[in-house]
């Protein structure tokens, strides 16, 4: 795959991954339903506009296959999702708001969902600074609000 230049750069939880790269035919259909009504103010009616202008101008046309890379990223993101794109999304801005954590691990975090103590030190391992008891208690607390 050649990329001729990046036009912007985010860092996103595996659910809006995995809302960016549906098929096109999955998103004309909810582009369909939102003109009729039945699906507004949902995460899919908002991430609509982004997945339509980055995931379908690289994507193959209709009826064809997807190219390797995309259908591997794909799958990727459809087995490992544990939320939905806004909560996964509402989950980062939360553990951003406890502090002590950056964008980085937060979506870390939400993406993997940790249950137990050691599993957010583990999370945390790599980083400069060491969390206390209670902050990890807050993380889980956070993560057990959205399971």
């Amino acid at each position: 795959m050649i990329v001729k230049e990046v036009l912007d750069e985010a860092t996103l939880t595996l659910a809006e991954v995995k809302e960016i790269l549906r098929p096109p035919e999955m998103r004309k259909r909810t582009v369909e339903r939102t003109a009729e009504g039945t699906v507004e103010g949902t995460a899919e009616g908002t991430a609509e506009g982004t997945a339509e202008g980055t995931a379908e101008g690289t994507a193959a046309g209709e009826g064809e296959e997807l190219r390797y890379e995309r259908r591997k990223a794909t799958e990727h993101a459809a087995r490992f999702a544990k939320l939905g794109a806004k909560e996964s999304r509402t989950l980062v801005n939360e553990l951003l708001r406890l502090g002590k954590t950056n964008e980085a691990v937060a979506v870390r975090v939400a993406d993997l969902m940790p249950k137990s103590k050691n599993e957010v030190r583990a999370i945390y391992a790599k980083e400069r600074f060491s969390l206390t008891e209670a902050s990890i208690e807050k993380i889980l607390d956070c993560v057990a609000k959205f399971e």
